[in-house]
């Protein structure tokens, strides 16, 4: 990688970091994160199939896990293509324009996936706070309008992002940390003033994924205080077990990236393989398990997906 005294205004080139000191093998390495990524595009894709054609999950809860499903997808077609260059290609070379974008779409996709786990926790309050007026209180135009919020506001805390480093200084060549472009990483190897990029980059954090986590708190507190406001024990877990599911994914989705953060701050350097282990996992988990947790814990997907495996078989016979 080139210094900082041969930085350049114009075109920069970026090389992906495979797995340090595994080089030789990343190959094999890399099968197991490779079939995550298919196992997370065919699990998404059901789960958007089954919701779409089955009229019986045309409710907001599912609509919802739809906008989830589809966040997930985003994320896999922004990060995979660059993890089959590197590791099976050999291709590390990346333009800032193709870096620039991939770094928008990665941390537009995380967002939005932020924000449809906050209004999943908001339906989940209001099916168990007022079950007889939920349909009246989040009808469809209501799911449609929050969905647009969410892209809009994920599309808007992006935005700035790709346009303020265009007026950075890069060396003519760098090394990323991780096998995709993120924001941080971009704006720690740059060499001009970087004040506003930080601060920029920090907002857009406190405003997506610090909001977010703090109402999704909030929320499962208010979820907390309506279920022990019911008389029934039976009705209290059947009220809490309608909520197993979301809480399952929002642990997934958030506390690999705590992980993450804490593993950057203490060990990267004594273990860089590790390092980037995580940082491919933190994005490729959620994906993931989040069809395998929805079909394990909701009875009407399983229901979806039975129906249309009967539907194949009797069609074929």
């Amino acid at each position: 990688m080139l210094s900082c005294n041969s930085s350049t205004s114009g075109p920069s080139t970026f090389l992906l970091t495979g797995f340090p000191g595994l080089e030789a093998s990343q190959q094999w390495v890399s099968i197991p994160i490779n079939l995550i990524c298919v196992v997370s595009i065919l699990g998404n894709s059901i789960i958007l199939y089954l919701i779409h054609t089955d009229p019986a999950l045309h409710e907001p809860m599912y609509i919802f896990l739809s906008m989830l499903a589809a966040s997930d997808l985003g994320l896999c077609a922004s990060t995979f293509p660059t993890m089959v260059r590197l590791f099976w290609l050999g291709a590390r070379e990346l333009s800032f324009d193709l870096c620039a974008a991939q770094m928008f779409f990665i941390h537009a996709f995380t967002y939005v996936e932020s924000g449809v786990l906050l209004a999943m926790a908001f339906d989940r309050f209001i099916a168990i706070r007022d079950p007889l007026h939920y349909a009246t209180i989040l009808p469809d135009s209501a799911v449609a309008k929050v969905g647009t919020a969410i892209v809009v506001r994920a599309v808007l805390l992006n935005l700035p992002g790709p346009i303020l480093l265009r007026n950075l200084l890069f060396p003519q060549v760098s090394e990323l940390s991780h096998c995709y472009c993120l924001h941080c990483d971009l704006v720690g190897l740059a060499c001009s003033d970087i004040q506003i990029n930080s601060v920029v980059g920090l907002v857009s954090i406190l405003f997506s994924l610090g909001l977010d986590s703090s109402l999704i708190m909030l929320s499962y507190v208010l979820i907390l205080r309506t279920v022990l406001g019911i008389a029934s024990p039976g009705e209290r877990l059947k009220a809490l077990n309608t909520c197993v599911s979301h809480l399952c994914i929002v642990l997934i989705f958030y506390l690999p990236k705590l992980g993450l953060s804490v593993l950057h701050r203490v060990e990267r350097h004594n273990y860089p393989a590790l390092a980037v282990l995580m940082a491919n996992l933190h994005f490729l988990v959620p994906p993931f398990m989040n069809p395998i947790v929805y079909c394990i814990k909701s009875k009407q997907i399983r229901q979806g997906l039975l129906k249309r495996f009967q539907q194949k078989r009797v069609g074929v016979s």
